[in-house]
Parts: C-alpha cells; structure tokens; sequence
C-alpha cells in the first residue's frame, strides 16, 4: 500500500507518495531513471555502419587468404633462392594483418560496440602502413634481377633459366597483381578509417541526446 503526503508550501500543494519496492511501478519508474548511454553508442554505430564494414572486411578476408596462399606456394617453389617478397614474409605478415582486419569489421556489422569501431580504426591504421611497406618491396622486386641470377662478378656464368625472358616475365607479373591488391587494401583500410574516426568524433555531439 503506497503511503501518501500532502505539503502546502507558498500556495503550492505537494502531494508525495512512497512506493514500496514490491509495487510493478516500482519497476517501471527505475527502468525509465536509466541513462540513455547505449543509444548514444548506437548512433554512433550507426554512422560507422554507412561505410558497409561488412563488405570491406570481406575484401579484406578475401584478399588476405589470396596472400597467405600464394606465400605458401611461392614459400616453397622458391625454397633454395627467394624472392625479396618471400625472403621479407610481406605475403605472410600482410595475410595475416588483413585477415584481423576483415574479421574485426564483419564483426562490427552485428555488434552495438563502440569500442569495436575504435578497434577498427587502429587495426586499418596498421593496414594503411603495410600496404604502402608491400608495394615497396613488390615494386623492388620488379626492378631486381631473378634470384640466383645476379652477377657479382664480371665473368660470372648464369644458370640456363637466367636468360628466359618468361621467366621473369611471370615474376613480374605476380609482383604487379599484388601491387594492385595492396591498393585496393589501401583504399578499403582508408574508407574505414574514415568512416570510424567520424563516428568516434560524433560523441561529443551525441551526449545531449536524450
């Protein structure tokens, strides 16, 4: 039973009602007393989610194994005299940082959490510089001789695959198609970043929201 006061205060009635711990509206009045904090989160998930996370991490997952797959094979076709990109494990290191990328933001696509967008932001910072590091070395390795051809002296003999210009040719043409992997990387890591740092700058707008 709610017990109820009347003040008369200045010409202002003050009715005051008590209710127990035991009364359903007891229930209702402290679910409503809650802060609004996970809506603010939302919103700005939401502004993260505009950029589509779920279809940048899939080229980020996709690309990702094209790399550690072709860092197997070439890993092991290139055991006695490797290349710059496989003596370097650019295809490994990448493949690996990408496939922690694509996962984080899939992931972001079903979870409320702003601490996850920030998580994005960092990881495809790391992204940006890894792929600006593999396409050096890919454009190096284009412009270096085969291995196991180089010439340190001057009458020094090359093996009879040395002067195969299909070769090299096949060499150069691996090293190209992942130069242009690192930038569609490079791109989707940008549109990420971009997308998340806008969201995580939405804060200080989203705290007057009610």
């Amino acid at each position: 039973m709610a017990a109820t006061a009347v003040t008369d205060s200045g010409g202002v009635r003050i009715i005051t009602e008590v209710i127990p711990a035991t009364d359903p509206r007891a229930a209702q009045l402290a679910s409503s007393s809650r802060s609004p904090v996970p809506a603010v989160s939302s919103f700005q998930v939401r502004g993260f989610r505009r950029a589509q996370p779920k279809a940048l991490g899939t080229i980020h997952i996709f690309t990702g194994i094209v790399h550690v797959c072709f860092g197997i094979i070439l890993t092991v076709s290139e055991y006695g005299t490797p290349s710059l990109p496989v003596a370097s494990g650019v295809l490994f290191w990448l493949g690996f940082m990408l496939l922690v990328s694509g996962s984080l933001l899939v992931e972001s696509e079903k979870r409320d959490n702003i601490l996850l967008v920030k998580t994005c932001c960092i990881v495809n910072m790391v992204v940006i510089l890894s792929t600006l590091v593999a396409t050096l070395i890919h454009t190096t390795a284009i412009t270096r001789d085969i291995p196991g051809c180089e010439t340190n002296t001057l009458y020094q003999l090359k093996a009879e695959w040395c002067f195969d210009a299909k070769t090299k040719m096949l060499s150069n043409g691996l090293d190209s198609v992942f130069v242009i992997f690192c930038f569609l990387e490079f791109c989707t890591a940008v549109a990420a970043l971009a997308f998340g740092y806008n969201a995580i700058k939405q804060h200080n707008y989203t705290r007057m929201v009610l």
